[in-house]
This record gives structure tokens, sequence and C-alpha cells, in this order.
């Protein structure tokens, strides 16, 4: 196969982010004819549809939307590169692409996200709001946000950018009708909301005498995957959750849910950024990350220490 023309998968690149062969062509400085021209030279050399076109939308087929996420890749990888011969300045440009936890990235994130876009009009960002943790570097994200989840792969670099508190609660309603514990062995007693993912269940452990930790032994008759349905399910009165400051301050003010055993101290919710462990990291990259540590560092609500 002879070798892709870099500036027809430019072109391509182009309508896929404008979402028209007009709109894309414009930003190439090209008419819609040789835009459209340019992308089915593209297709015409791999063989395959890029695109599905009707008159009024343009989509990806699947085979298009590897090659767009391919691009990118090599668009960062351009990026990186010249970054890292001095050949141009630090401005941040590009596509950031997120993995953020549902619930705290739409809590959290995506406000730091607009002023992020504020500040950098070149950047682009891409944000998959999900609890199913990706594998970064085959899916190529920029970035991945966490909670108390540091790095396991080596190809991986992790930051703690913030530590949240956590508190048990419960609805009134719950408390009304199967009573407050008064103890962690009472816990045994009640329906606990706990996390759980892939089989992987999140335990439940007190700060005990000394620098010692307890484990509680509640009983869990649902477990779910989001921090958010679990908040959901303690409202609606299904039991008691451990939950971090971020997502239930608001319930505890308005008392939609009540602290129970406050005088316990639970394990702190850590905030980790993962990102593929290079030497040098890109400007859109570096920037967000402080932009987190900036905003996130001195909200540290109910924050502990922690082993």
């Amino acid at each position: 196969m002879p070798r892709t023309n870099l500036n027809d998968i430019l072109i391509f690149m182009a309508v896929v982010d404008a979402g028209s062969f007009i709109a894309g062509g414009q930003a190439m400085g090209l008419s819609r004819s040789a835009a459209g021209k340019a992308v089915i030279r593209l297709e015409d050399r791999l063989g395959t549809r890029l695109l599905n076109r009707t008159t009024r939308t343009l989509s990806l087929t699947d085979e298009g939307r590897v090659f767009y996420e391919r691009g990118l890749q090599i668009l960062a990888a351009v990026d990186e590169a010249e970054v890292s011969v001095g050949g141009r300045s630090d401005m941040p440009r590009g596509v950031l692409r997120l993995t953020v936890p549902d619930a705290f990235g739409r809590l959290v994130v995506l406000p730091l996200l607009e002023k992020y876009l504020q500040a950098w009009p070149d950047i682009q960002v891409e944000v998959s709001f999900t609890n199913h943790l990706a594998d970064i570097i085959e899916e190529g994200f920029d970035l991945a946000i966490r909670i108390g989840a540091a790095a396991s792969d080596s190809r991986l670099a992790s930051r703690v950018i913030a530590t949240y508190g956590t508190r048990l609660c419960a609805s009134p309603s719950y408390l009304a009708e199967r009573g407050e514990p008064r103890a962690i062995d009472d816990l045994a007693t009640h329906d606990c909301l706990i996390f759980a993912s892939r089989n992987q269940r999140q335990g439940w452990r007190f700060r005990g005498k000394g620098s010692s930790w307890i484990k509680a032994q509640g009983r869990s008759r649902l477990r779910l995957d989001s921090a958010e349905a679990i908040r959901d399910a303690a409202l609606a009165g299904l039991g008691i959750a451990l939950l971090p400051d971020f997502l239930i301050a608001g319930d505890l003010a308005a008392g939609r849910l009540r602290q129970v055993l406050p005088d316990l101290e639970a394990d702190d919710a850590k905030i980790v950024t993962l990102y593929p462990d290079k030497r040098l990291l890109e400007p859109r990259i570096n920037r967000f990350i402080d932009l987190m540590v900036e905003a996130l560092g001195h909200e540290r609500s109910g924050a502990r220490s922690s082993p």
C-alpha cells in the first residue's frame, strides 16, 4: 500500500471535528469539494469507508472511529516530539482525553474543565464518564482520574491530587425504621450499601486503638458499581453507605442524610491521577493536573491522615 498523504488525514480529522465537509474544509482553508475529495482519497487508499454520509449528517464507521483515535495519538506524539527538542513554547494544545468516575467527574471535574477550556483556547477535551477501569494506554487516554486506586501497571505513573473525608450515612427514614447503630459491631445487623465492581467489593475499615484498623462486618444485600447510585440508594432508605464528602455534603446539610457513628474514623478517599509514565508530559496534561491540584488541594473537606 502506498504511503498515506498526511494532509488527507488532517483533513479527515478536521471534517470529523467540525461535523461537516464545509466546516472541516474551512478549518483547513479548503472548499467543501476539496475536503470531500481528500476523504475519498483516504478511503480509497485504506480500502474501507471511514464516514457514513447522508444529506444532513456525517458519522464515523467503526473503522473510521479507530482511524480517528489513532490520528489523535499521532498528533499527540508530534506535539511531544516538538516539545522535546524545544522547538515550540509550552502552550497547551491538541485533544486531552480523560476517563473519570461518573459521579466525581460530573460534580467536580466538569467545573474544572470549564476553567481549563477558557484558559487554553487551543485545547479540545474528550471525557469518558465511567466507573469501568479503562486500560489507559490501550484505549488511548492521556489521563485517568480514580478514587483510591494507585498505579499497579508499571507503564503508568500516579499522583495523589486531593483527599476527601468519608462518612457513614443513612436516610432519616431508614434509621427510624431500623434503629441507629451505636457501635461498629451494630453494623452487622444493618443493610450496608457496598461498592462492588467486577467481583471486587469495597471493604469498610475504621481506625481502632493506636494505629490499628478494624474491618466492619456489615451485611451487604445490595452492591453497586457507582458511588452516585449508592448515594441514591441511601437517600431511598435502602441502607447505610460510606461515601466521600464531595458527594454527600449537601445531603447532610439539608437533612436528607444523617451521619452514622460520627466518632468512627474511616479511610479517606484519595483522588489519584494516572497517566502513561513518560519522561516529558505534554503541556495539555501538565496544565490540567496543575489545575486540579490548585483547585482541589484546598478542598480537603474532613480529610485526615491515613496509613
